[in-house]
Parts: C-alpha cells; structure tokens; sequence
C-alpha cells in the first residue's frame, strides 16, 4: 500500500456521504466539514486535517513518509478547485478570482487534476 493510499483510505465510514466523487474514495475527511450530510456536526477544516495526519501516521506502522506536503496538497487542492469551479457555474475566470489564483494558474492546475473535460492529467 502506497503512502498516497494510506492517507487516502482506510475503513473510512461511507454511510453518510455524497455523490460526489471526491467523496466516494473514503477520504480522511468524509463525514467533516467536506460532508453536510454527515450525522454528526460540523468540524473545522483545521481539525480535519489534524485528524487524518495522526491517522496517516498511525497507520504508516514504522513506515517512512516522503513527499508528504505535495500528498497533502493534492488531496485538499483538487476538491477545493472542483467546489470552485462548480460554485462559479465553471467560469474559470470567476473561479481564478474567488481563489485569489491567476487565471493560467487556475488552468494549469485543473489540468493536473483532470478538472477540465477532455484534459486528463
């Protein structure tokens, strides 16, 4: 099991969440804030995060970690770009401006995550 998989799976209760395809891989942070639809209340992202470090590392059992920060990245940055980009109705012009990103920034990153139809990474 990879590093990328540790921190993305693991018998994550699936019950409580949505449709959306982010969601369905049993990320470390379904059912928190990421989740309105989850039974318990709200958590902050913050908390989230901490939450799914210290099960990462938990679940590394003496496992070293590398390449953490751009793991992490990827994991918050592209459902963060697609919940823009669908709250800008996919303007990415709009979407560029709510994230504070160039407008080529944006492009260059919904490219590496698959976000742009027909521009797989």
């Amino acid at each position: 099991m990879t590093e990328r998989d540790l921190l993305s799976s693991d018998n994550y209760s699936s019950d409580a969440l949505t449709s959306d395809a982010f969601y369905e891989s049993n990320s470390p942070l379904a059912g928190t804030l990421a989740d309105p639809a989850a039974n318990s209340p709200p958590q902050p992202l913050r908390e989230a995060v901490e939450t799914a470090m210290r099960r990462y590392f938990e679940h590394l059992d003496g496992s070293q970690a590398s390449d953490l920060y751009a793991m992490v990245m990827a994991e918050v940055e592209a459902p963060l770009l697609a919940c823009v980009l669908e709250h800008t109705d996919g303007n990415q012009t709009r979407a560029a401006d709510v994230l504070g990103l160039n407008r080529g920034t944006l492009r260059k990153k919904l490219k590496l995550y698959g976000l742009i139809e027909g521009d797989a990474p």
